[in-house]
């Protein structure tokens, strides 16, 4: 087995003989590897990797040893998404923005040759869901141009090039998780319904090659009330993997797949057999073995964090693969949260994760004892209370995105520094319907923000918060989130820390890629229509208002949100002599990922939060 870890402070890949082998570190660079996958025959690895941050990733090829590693693509300007490895092992499948930075076309590349082929060419944000085991048909997502959290399915003939329009639709709606059947294909939809169900889209007439409006159809087939994602199956499959996303944990199903008959027809069992999973928690990146014996994913939990699991689909056993380090520290000391819900302005329930320092004293109002005699006996008891702790808001990015019960190593820092922490998915987070995600459309944008303020409510009467040590933290969107809430209202909060943030609208979409820019004005506004509001809510247009003093974090070779953001709203308060502190990392992008730069980084953010909470 192949596999990423960041045990040696990148992600690197390792791999390791199955069952009980000794894992092998094969790779050894300063940046991130991107991805890992297999040839089929095990002749070989693909990996992808981009500089400093860049996100630009280029593709390589390499001995299983790790040796005789060979560049397939060598261009740092042009941004390469991998799509898969053909059946055959002998071409890989990508999107890439060669041909214009602002449009990405579909292309083929043989290995061996290093020949590429562009098989589709379109101006506009594409992306490979699928090729089919031939090679001689993909489908292909062509994000939506008016609205946002839309997309649509493309068929497209290799030979021929004709594409056919596979999901025709008219309220935003996303279509996902696509792979081939032999005479359809399977996807998750939430087209007409609130949550992404899964679906087996066919053709009536089998015979032939016939995908139009009249000879297609889709059949549901399973349509929880929940958001599922993480399809996996092979090619001619027996089995299929997929998760289901139930308030932020992870269920795991399979269900058979029997393909038969002339023409060959293929059907997906009604009944779903449920995986016991080794706690609570989150599962990803679903890989079946070649011969669909296993199963092999990603868990975590928020007191345990990411490891790889085997489940055997004959015997049931489910057997922890690798043992992710802990540095010494105690799996015990780490705390999970509660899932707490609070009214927003309108009525409306925001749910949000709490993690309380001390779990074991309960939200507020539950006190404990504990002794003070050197020998252990018990010489008095003491009232402890918890009324009164600092408090971390923190706001995740996207907003296309959700906060869920995963291993937060970062949380966990922060709580055994004493802060509890306050996790919320404001009106714009996903996993909880589609009417949700579009409550801060444009226009609404700031009603995001106003659900913060009630979570600061919520922790004053029932959070057991001292109302003067509230912080509010956040990234990229959330980074911009951080901002609006202290300048919309900032007598509420005691410090901020806003890493890789939006602070001016105007010009993050200006300087933002460009074909992020195309992407993010379906969501937060055009600048050629919406220019005067985005002005208005841009929080270096509010900067007067500003009492909190603030940390801004950045990373210069960000693609998505140019450090410039962090500094001229850093700049401005300087110039106004606010309390302000600033640190930006030259090889770092969207987000500080590497160990040296997380260890230099956060206790720095620790002391500032002392300083101004404690």
């Amino acid at each position: 087995m192949a596999y990423l870890t960041n045990v040696t402070g990148t992600s690197q890949v390792w791999i390791i003989d199955l069952p009980n082998g000794t894992p092998k570190q094969i790779t050894n660079y300063e940046d991130n590897i991107g991805f890992v996958r297999w040839l089929p025959d095990g002749s070989g690895i693909i990996f992808g990797k981009a500089r400093g941050g860049d996100e630009n990733t280029q593709f390589f090829w390499m001995k299983p040893d790790g040796t005789g590693v060979r560049e397939l693509t060598s261009d740092p300007k042009v941004r390469q998404n991998f799509a898969e490895v053909s059946s055959d092992g002998k071409k890989i499948y990508y999107a890439s923005n060669k041909r214009n930075r602002t449009f990405f076309d579909v292309y083929s590349m043989d290995i061996a040759s290093g020949k590429e082929e562009m098989l589709y060419q379109y101006d506009g944000n594409v992306n490979i869901a699928a090729v089919n085991d031939a090679g001689s048909k993909f489908v292909l997502f062509r994000d939506g141009v008016e609205k946002s959290l839309d997309n649509d399915l493309y068929m497209v003939d290799v030979v021929t090039k004709k594409e056919t329009h596979l999901t025709p639709h008219r309220d935003a709606s996303e279509f996902g998780d696509v792979a081939f059947l032999a005479d359809s294909i399977v996807l998750t939809t939430n087209d007409g319904r609130e949550f992404q169900s899964l679906a087996q889209m066919r053709k009536k007439n089998a015979a032939g090659d016939d995908w139009s409006d009249a000879n297609r159809e889709v059949r549901i087939i399973d349509d929880q009330k929940w958001d599922i994602g993480g399809v996996a199956m092979n090619d001619y499959p027996g089995v299929m993997a997929y998760t289901v996303n139930r308030d932020g944990f992870s269920e795991l199903y399979l269900r058979k797949v029997e393909t038969g008959g002339k023409p060959l027809i293929s059907t997906i069992s009604a009944k779903a057999e449920m995986v016991k999973l080794p706690a609570q928690g989150i599962v990803g990146n679903l890989t079946f073995s070649n011969d669909e014996s296993n199963l092999a994913f990603t868990f975590n939990s928020a007191t345990q964090n990411g490891d790889i699991w085997l489940y055997d689909l004959k015997s049931k056993a489910l057997t922890q693969v690798t043992k992710s380090d802990r540095a010494g520290i105690e799996q015990k000391s780490f705390v999970a949260p509660t899932l707490i819900k609070y009214k927003a302005f309108d009525g409306r329930e925001i749910t949000a994760w709490y993690y309380d320092p001390h779990p074991g004293f309960g939200l507020a109002t539950e006190q404990g004892t504990f002794t003070t005699d050197a020998q252990g006996k018990t010489t008095e008891t003491v009232k402890r209370s918890v009324i009164g702790l600092p408090v971390i808001v923190s706001v995740h990015g996207g907003p296309e995105g959700q906060s869920r019960p995963g291993f937060n190593a970062l949380f966990q820092y922060y709580l055994s520094r004493g802060y509890a922490i306050l996790d919320p998915n404001v009106r714009g987070s996903t996993g909880y319907g589609k009417t949700y995600t579009h409550l801060d459309d444009v226009e609404k944008r700031e009603d995001s923000v106003k659900d913060l303020a009630a979570a600061v409510e919520w922790l004053k009467t029932k959070g057991g918060a001292d109302p003067k040590r509230i912080a509010v933290v956040g990234g990229s969107y959330g980074g911009y989130m951080t901002m609006a809430a202290i300048t919309l209202y900032p007598d509420l909060w005691a410090a901020a820390v806003g890493t890789v943030a939006i602070t001016n609208w105007e010009t993050f979409l200006t300087n933002t890629s460009g074909y992020r820019r195309r992407q993010r004005e379906v969501e937060y506004g055009r600048l050629d229509k919406d220019i005067d509001f985005l002005r208005r809510i841009s929080p270096i247009r509010k900067i007067d208002r500003i009492k909190t003093p603030l940390f801004v974090i950045s990373g210069r070779n960000d693609p998505r949100v140019p450090y410039t953001e962090g500094e001229q709203m850093v700049e401005a308060l300087k110039k106004r002599n606010a309390v302000v502190e600033y640190k930006l990392y030259d090889d770092e992008g969207h987000g500080i990922s590497k160990l040296k730069n997380r260890l230099d980084l956060y206790p720095r953010v620790a002391d500032f939060l002392d300083k101004y909470m404690k």
